[in-house]
């Protein structure tokens, strides 16, 4: 009895023990995922500034590249013929920073083409001198190369300080061609011209320039035009084309092409017509330069805009300003300048239109 009694006792003990053991626990399975790691990208650059830190004055291109010695020296203007085959093609039109197309006598149209960023070893034709011409290259700063001109403008020149190159001076540097009769067959080597320059100082900026070109004034708020099309007279109808593709004016004279003898159509970045006063002096028809306030137009980019503009004394900048007075920008490159009449001689028929 007591043996039984143990053995109950026994299991008791167990059972106990075994109720008060503590149960076994399998932990949850727990998957750690970590933070994603972040990717840090670098900081951009910041666009490249597109105002160049140093720029040719009369095209507002960039130079920071270019010898400081051809950035110093002065622009040199040159008179050149357009009238007919006998004065086209001309050779190394192209090169020119700045072209003007005037109107003389009868209507025959001349040029002054202003070389500087670019300056060939010679130009051609060159031809004679009119009593506008010191006006309109006055404020470049460098020499008029030119052969022949009346008494009374020779004098003119002269009194306005101009620093005049010229064949008939005894100037050097002219040579003539045998492919033209005379006198449309005379040339000059432009570093013979540059070194009678003397001191002449390097051309001030002309006109205001925005970058990128898609600032420039007519570009950002002008009508769209992809033709201009100019009357001087009968004598001279040239037309600029607008192509998209290379962001340029194209030339064409009475519909054709206007071509240099080395096979390149003229081209510009911008056309500019500044409408002008003719009237007679000396027999001469003489375009009036030094002005307020005359009226004109810009195209660039494929728009153009209605402009007004002045020149206040020979030396003084071209200045041009939008209708209601704010300042004019073009577009860095070439630029070709159309004087064309609306009043006084030769102002009849002359006209400018865009389409």
């Amino acid at each position: 009895m007591r043996r039984r009694m143990g053995a109950i006792a026994a299991v008791a003990v167990a059972l106990a023990v075994t109720a008060c053991a503590p149960e076994e626990i399998t932990p949850a399975s727990v998957t750690f995922t970590p933070d994603p790691v972040v990717t840090r990208q670098p900081v951009a650059d910041p666009p490249e500034d597109p105002i160049p830190a140093v720029a040719w004055p009369l095209t507002g291109m960039g130079a920071g590249e270019a010898d400081p010695a051809l950035l110093a020296r002065p622009s040199i203007a040159i008179k050149i013929p357009n009238d007919g085959s006998h004065s086209r093609p001309q050779k190394n039109l192209e090169y020119a920073d700045m072209v003007f197309e005037q109107y003389v006598e009868a209507g025959i149209p001349r040029l002054v083409a202003v070389f500087h960023s670019n300056q060939p070893e010679e130009v051609g034709p060159v031809r004679s001198m009119r009593e506008m011409d010191p006006n309109i290259v006055g404020s470049f700063g460098g020499p008029l190369v030119f052969s022949g001109a009346n008494p009374n403008v020779m004098n003119y020149a002269r009194s306005t300080g101009q620093l005049l190159i010229a064949q008939d001076l005894g100037d050097r540097g002219f040579f003539r061609t045998n492919d033209r009769a005379a006198p449309y067959n005379l040339h000059v080597t432009l570093a013979t011209a540059l070194e009678q320059a003397g001191d002449s100082p390097p051309p001030p900026q002309q006109f205001n320039y925005a970058y990128p070109a898609s600032l420039a004034t007519a570009a950002l708020e002008g009508t769209a035009a992809s033709h201009i099309d100019l009357r001087l007279s009968r004598y001279g109808e040239p037309g600029w084309d607008w192509r998209a593709d290379k962001g340029i004016w194209t030339r064409t004279e009475f519909g054709e092409p206007d071509m240099t003898v080395d096979k390149h159509q003229i081209s510009a970045t911008n056309v500019v017509v500044l409408l002008v006063k003719i009237h007679d002096h000396w027999a001469l028809p003489v375009t009036e330069m030094i002005v307020k306030d005359r009226p004109g137009y810009v195209a660039t980019g494929g728009k153009y805009i209605p402009i007004t503009w002045s020149k206040a004394e020979r030396t003084g900048k071209y200045v041009l300003t939008t209708e209601d007075g704010r300042p004019v920008s073009l577009a860095a490159g070439q630029t070709w300048v159309e004087l064309i009449p609306n009043e006084g001689v030769g102002a009849s028929g002359a006209h400018a239109t865009f389409r």
